[in-house]
């Protein structure tokens, strides 16, 4: 294994270099992507969302120590943000549905396009996206509590 090295490193064939450098950056790069970047961004988002939900902490308990009324006016805080959150899960369970039934209606078309009938029927592996989108539509239209 070290003659490889060694006849990369003292060879003076540019081909042999270029590849080198290619498989460098591209080492490199992976390395600042999976060490660097993702946790980076990873530890920036739960520091934003934990700071959101410390200022939301204390804007209810400063509402709820206020007086009778501010008490009400904080459970109707917690109660309108849990009632949009329901509804954002719910809209994007239609959307993501959505998106499943095209991927596997389309799925299925190129398949049969691409393959024709005469491969078995390899196209029918669109209807997993597709039954999944179904899946979510009934879901968010039929099983789900309704958002009062």
């Amino acid at each position: 294994m070290t003659h490889l090295v060694l006849h990369f490193l003292n060879s003076s064939d540019n081909a042999v270099f270029g590849s080198m450098g290619l498989w460098l950056f591209l080492s490199i790069g992976a390395v600042c992507l999976f060490v660097v970047f993702i946790p980076l961004v990873t530890f920036i988002e739960n520091r934003r969302k934990e700071r959101e939900a410390f200022y939301q902490a204390e804007i209810i308990r400063r509402l709820a120590e206020a007086s009778g009324e501010g008490a009400k006016a904080a459970m109707e805080l917690m109660r309108e943000q849990n009632r949009l959150a329901r509804i954002k899960m719910l809209e994007g369970m239609k959307i993501g549905g959505i998106i499943n039934l095209g991927v596997g209606v389309a799925l299925v078309i190129f398949l049969r396009v691409l393959l024709g009938s005469g491969q078995g029927s390899p196209f029918l592996c669109g209807l997993i996206p597709g039954f999944i989108g179904i899946g979510m539509l009934t879901y968010a239209f039929f099983l789900a509590a309704p958002v009062d």
